[in-house]
C-alpha cells in the first residue's frame, strides 16, 4: 500500500542482496533510482535510473528528471511492470527446489551442508 501511494522510489543502497524493495515498488507501478551497485542493476534492468551509490547530487539529479519528465515518467512505470512480472514467487520456489536437488545429488556438497547446519540434538 505505501508503494503505490508513491511518486517515486528511491533506493541509495551500497550493497543489497537481493533488492526486494525495488522489486514490490516496481509491482505497484512506481518509477524507481536505485544505486548502481551490488545485485541493484540486474534487479532493476534498463526499467530504471542507476546512478553512483556515493554521489547524492546524481540521485538529486535522477529525481528531479523523473519528477519534471513525464515522458520519462511513463516509459520507466511500463517497463517496471514488464521487469516486475519476471520476478515470481513460484519461479524462485522452483529454482530453489532445483539448486536444493542438485546439491543432494552431489554427496560431496551434502556433507558440507550437513557440517554447517545445526544439529536436531542441540
Amino acid at each position: 500500500m505505501l508503494y503505490s501511494g508513491s511518486s517515486l522510489f528511491v533506493l541509495p543502497s551500497l550493497y543489497e542482496g537481493f533488492g526486494l524493495p525495488l522489486v514490490e515498488a516496481m509491482a505497484c507501478g512506481v518509477p524507481v533510482i536505485a544505486s548502481n551497485s551490488s545485485i541493484i542493476p540486474e534487479v532493476v534492468g534498463d526499467a530504471g535510473l542507476l546512478v553512483p551509490p556515493t554521489e547524492p547530487g546524481a540521485f538529486a539529479e535522477a529525481i528531479l528528471r523523473v519528477r519534471n519528465d513525464q515522458d520519462l515518467r511513463r516509459a520507466m512505470i511500463e517497463k517496471w511492470l514488464k521487469q516486475a512480472a519476471g520476478f515470481r514467487w513460484d519461479k524462485a520456489a522452483r529454482q530453489i527446489l532445483e539448486c536444493m536437488r542438485c546439491v543432494v545429488a552431489d554427496k560431496q556438497a551434502r556433507k558440507q551442508i550437513l557440517r554447517i547446519l545445526p544439529s536436531n540434538n542441540a
